[in-house]
């Protein structure tokens, strides 16, 4: 029990306890505060479900997974969401358009081949504003189709993830079901939670010449960074993705010299900051800066 992670637990707890109040007194009192209840339960247990997939908080993995096995978020596998975040821990293929998973860039010859309005759709998705609105969408999209042609390709592995989901969800979508909380509202905030974890995602790589030198530090203390895990010190956990969310302030704060020489000064104050730069501005092309061109 000494090696327990009792903060990661106890949130874990919490957690549960906000999403069963959400969907079911705070949607019986009020609908819209249910379904932001619900949103923040969400999005905190998808970040939850990101501390387990690097081991936590127990030292036996199939005991993590069991934590988060209901699927709160109802659009992602976890064991999908846990090999491609992990294929995306290589840290030599960040931002490769084709071979890091979580990467935003195309290659400038896709980029170039695609119809205009698909152009103008992810201009938009390059800003705040439009990461946390169409941002969503545009990542499931992408997601499912790519899944869909694997499966279709015989990919045996991606279609029991697939049917995996279908157990991780049917408990939630019974709660829900039985609970005041309609299911068109219960899709509204798994979108929602989708929603704000884009903000956190929104600009953790960069392209740049240096492996090293593309992941960000947001030097946020606020209630993102407690949503977020403290993944905006994201540099640290790259660098050391088994330490617990709780302790990547303090490592940060121990080696901050260390840190923004490896990533060659990317870091951002805080969530503000970011949000009156890049809410209605772009912060990068959608194309790869860096990527050859023919």
């Amino acid at each position: 029990m000494r090696d327990v992670e009792w903060p990661t637990l106890a949130l874990l707890l919490a957690v549960y306890a906000l999403w069963a109040l959400a969907t079911t007194w705070a949607a019986a009192i009020w609908l819209p505060l249910g379904i932001l209840l619900t949103t923040l339960a969400i999005a905190q247990h998808s970040s939850l479900t990101h501390e387990v997939l690097h081991g936590h908080p127990f030292r036996n993995q199939r005991l993590n997974e069991a934590t988060i096995w209901p699927c709160l978020g109802l659009f992602v596998p976890y064991a999908r969401f846990r090999d491609t975040h992990l294929a995306h821990h290589h840290d030599a293929l960040l931002t490769d358009p084709y071979d890091d998973p979580e990467s935003n860039y195309l290659d400038p010859v896709v980029w170039a081949r695609l119809p205009h309005i698909a152009r103008a759709v992810l201009r938009f998705n390059n800003t705040l504003l439009g990461r946390v609105t169409v941002g969503p969408m545009v990542g499931m999209i992408v997601f499912w189709r790519g899944d869909w042609r694997a499966i279709r390709a015989g990919d045996i592995a991606i279609r029991r993830s697939w049917l995996w989901q279908l157990a991780a969800i049917a408990p939630v979508l019974a709660w829900v079901w039985a609970s005041p909380m309609p299911v068109w509202a219960y899709a509204i905030a798994a979108y929602g939670a989708m929603s704000l974890l884009k903000i956190r995602t929104f600009l953790e790589h960069r392209a740049h010449d240096r492996a090293s030198g593309r992941t960000v530090v947001i030097e946020d203390r606020g209630p993102l960074a407690l949503l977020f895990l403290n993944n905006n010190y994201h540099v640290v956990h790259h660098m050391h993705p088994k330490t617990a969310w709780y302790l990547l302030p303090r490592l940060y704060a121990q080696n901050k010299a260390h840190y923004l020489g490896r990533n060659d000064g990317y870091v951002y104050r805080n969530y503000a900051q970011i949000f009156r730069r890049y809410f209605l501005r772009a912060k990068d092309p959608v194309a790869h800066p860096l990527w050859p061109r023919p």
